[in-house]
C-alpha cells in the first residue's frame, strides 16, 4: 500500500512539475489579454563608461510592435528616450535636442556594452522562436512560485550571450532578469519594480519627441 501511494505521489510530481516552455506559453497566454503596459525598471548595467545605476520606464503597445523607453537614470542618459516600433529606432537625446533614426536590424543604443533595444523586448514578450529556453531554478517568495528560465539567443549579435528571467507565478510576469556575456559578467541586472497594465496607452504619445529636435537619419 505505501508503495502505490508513493508511485500514485510520485506520477502527481511529476504531472505538475513545470518546464521552460510551460512557464513561457502561460506568460504568453497572459499577454493576449494585455493591449498596453507600462513598466518602471531599476537596477544596473554596464556602460562603456562602467557599470551605471539604470532607472527608466518602459511603455509597450504589444499589438503595434510600439516600445517607448524613457531614461531616469543614469544622469548621462536622464530625460533621453528611445523609440522602437517594428522597423525603426528612434534615439532621442535630451542634451543636443537630436533625433537618430536607423532601421531596427542595424540599432545599438550607444553608450551600452548590449543591445538594449533587444533586451527590452523581454518586457512584454519571451519567445522561444528567438531563444533557446532553459528552467534553472524554482523557488518561492512573498506572492508564491517563482521560475528563471536561461534564454539563449539563437541570434549571436545582440550583445549578451544568455538572459536570466525570473517570473512569477502571481500573474505570469517577469519579476527580474540579466544579461550575461560569453564570460559569465552580469552586463544587466534589472528589477521589474512597477506593472500597469491596459491603461489606455496612445501610439502617438508613444512617438511623441520635441518637434524642433533635429533629425538624423543613418
Amino acid at each position: 500500500m505505501k508503495r502505490v501511494l508513493f508511485t500514485v505521489l510520485l506520477m502527481g510530481s511529476a504531472a505538475m512539475a513545470q518546464t521552460a516552455d510551460d512557464i513561457i506559453a502561460k506568460v504568453q497566454a497572459n499577454q493576449k489579454n494585455i493591449k498596453d503596459v507600462t513598466i518602471r525598471v531599476v537596477g544596473k548595467a554596464e556602460l562603456d563608461s562602467g557599470a551605471q545605476s539604470i532607472d527608466l520606464d518602459i511603455q509597450n503597445i504589444p499589438g503595434l510592435n510600439l516600445t517607448r523607453i524613457s531614461f531616469n537614470a543614469p544622469d548621462a542618459l536622464a530625460d533621453n528616450v528611445v523609440i522602437v516600433d517594428k522597423n525603426t529606432v528612434y534615439n532621442y537625446l535630451f542634451l543636443t535636442n537630436q533625433v537618430t533614426v536607423q532601421s531596427a536590424k542595424k540599432a545599438r543604443l550607444e553608450g551600452f556594452n548590449f543591445d538594449f533595444t533587444r533586451f527590452a523586448d523581454f518586457s512584454t514578450e519571451l519567445s522561444k522562436d528567438k531563444f533557446v529556453l532553459k528552467l534553472i531554478d524554482t523557488d518561492t517568495d512573498k506572492n508564491g512560485k517563482v521560475y528563471v528560465i536561461e534564454a539563449t539567443p539563437r541570434e549571436q549579435d545582440l550583445g549578451f550571450t544568455k538572459t536570466r528571467v525570473t517570473i512569477s507565478e502571481n500573474g505570469w510576469r517577469p519579476l527580474k532578469m540579466q544579461a550575461l556575456d560569453s564570460k559569465g559578467k552580469v552586463l544587466a541586472d534589472l528589477n521589474f519594480t512597477t506593472w500597469k497594465t491596459n491603461s489606455g496607452l496612445k501610439a502617438s504619445a508613444l512617438k511623441s519627441l520635441p518637434k524642433d529636435a533635429q533629425v538624423i537619419k543613418k
